[in-house]
């Protein structure tokens, strides 16, 4: 993998740049669609790539690793062949979703004790075995297995969570460099920043992560309870310290506002479930704010959905799109998914667009305040 830093904003520090994997390339600022189980829910590969225009989506190793399974995946020869796309896919440990699963999991030294959430049954993620898990799943971009403290937690527990975390990733790394892809493309291991909102531990985790020299590198553990302010806050501290030459990815972010937020602070990559979640939920983006189409105002409105959207958003109008959420018709989650995901991606691309043409902290400034109204 590459990346190359094509322009830097002059008033802020916002980037455009070009990821290359042996599966594309990838034009940042980037979101990537959240595919947990191997798909994005409710919207088919070929909507992802014309209407969505997705670069790269996300698929979870937690997930995989429970359904289809690692027997499925090998023999399929990998997610992408597996399901069809033909893409870069990004891959997390999966820690993040052991973290929430507080109470059917035991963290120790060795690694994280889980019960699966389907059946019960009794599992363990070791750094070693999520990697040789992640080698099997076959994505371009991988994640190390790290600890994902909640955003409240005091700073003797952040300091020791920490602490896991930095020797999780010696232990990542090792095991990484030990074994090889399997299906004849590269992969790329990306740390993780942890730290939660304390800036001495976020400025060490930054250090430590910046010294293995990956091809890129994250920044997680923000957006689990933390003030807006506190995430912006921490963002700063990490990128002072992350290196410039190599692609920031912000995990779990956010709103449109949020990621905004973020670009100007010179991050790079996003995922988020928040677009598919709330369009199953009737909540539509937009840059004049957020709709609900449960409402009865848009009983009687006949225009588009986003007469400068996809083209699902011009083709189906707001009164439609209104009466399939009434019937509970399975439509309108996924005339909402693909909308709310071509927001999305309008959004970073529309941010790029500013930062290379010189003008990107005036366009956020104009656009920002609606993007948090309700209309």
């Amino acid at each position: 993998m590459k990346f190359q830093l094509q322009h830097t904003d002059n008033a802020s520090d916002a980037r455009a740049g070009v990821i290359t994997t042996d599966h594309g390339e990838i034009l940042t600022p980037i979101f990537m669609p959240v595919g947990t189980c191997g798909s994005v829910k409710g919207v088919h590969f070929s909507e992802l790539r014309q209407q969505v225009k997705a670069q790269i989506i996300l698929g979870n190793t937690y997930h995989l690793y429970l359904r289809p399974g690692l027997d499925i995946l090998r023999k399929a020869g990998g997610l992408h062949a597996f399901g069809g796309w033909d893409r870069p896919i990004l891959t997390d440990s999966g820690g993040f979703q052991v973290f929430s699963l507080t109470g059917i999991r035991k963290l120790r030294e060795e690694g994280c004790e889980f019960r699966s959430h389907i059946d019960g049954s009794k599992h363990i993620f070791t750094p070693e075995n999520v990697m040789d898990t992640e080698r099997i799943i076959g994505a371009d971009i991988i994640m190390a297995l790290d600890e994902c403290p909640p955003g409240e937690s005091d700073y003797a527990y952040a300091k020791k969570s920490l602490g896991l975390t930095q020797r999780w990733l010696d232990r990542c790394f090792k095991r990484f460099n030990e074994t090889e892809p399997l299906y004849g493309y590269h992969q790329s291991l990306f740390p993780i920043v942890q730290g939660c909102k304390y800036k001495d531990l976020r400025r060490e985790a930054a250090k430590y992560v910046a010294d293995k020299g990956a091809d890129g590198n994250a920044i997680g553990g923000l957006a689990v309870g933390e003030p807006t302010e506190v995430m912006y806050e921490m963002i700063e501290v990490v990128n002072e310290i992350l290196p410039t030459d190599k692609p920031r990815y912000l995990m779990g972010v956010g709103t449109p506002q949020n990621i905004l937020e973020a670009i100007e602070r010179g991050v790079d990559m996003f995922d988020c479930v928040m677009p598919t979640r709330n369009g199953r939920n009737a909540m539509l983006f937009t840059y004049e704010g957020t709709m609900n189409m449960k409402n009865k105002k848009w009983e009687y409105d006949f225009s588009p959905i986003d007469p400068t959207g996809c083209e699902t958003d011009r083709v189906y109008t707001k009164a439609y799109l209104h009466h399939l959420f009434k019937a509970q018709d399975l439509l309108a989650l996924q005339i909402a998914s693909i909308h709310n995901l071509a927001f999305y991606l309008r959004l970073v691309t529309d941010a790029r667009e500013h930062i290379l043409k010189g003008d990107f902290v005036e366009w956020k400034r104009s656009v920002i305040d609606n993007l948090g109204r309700r209309i």
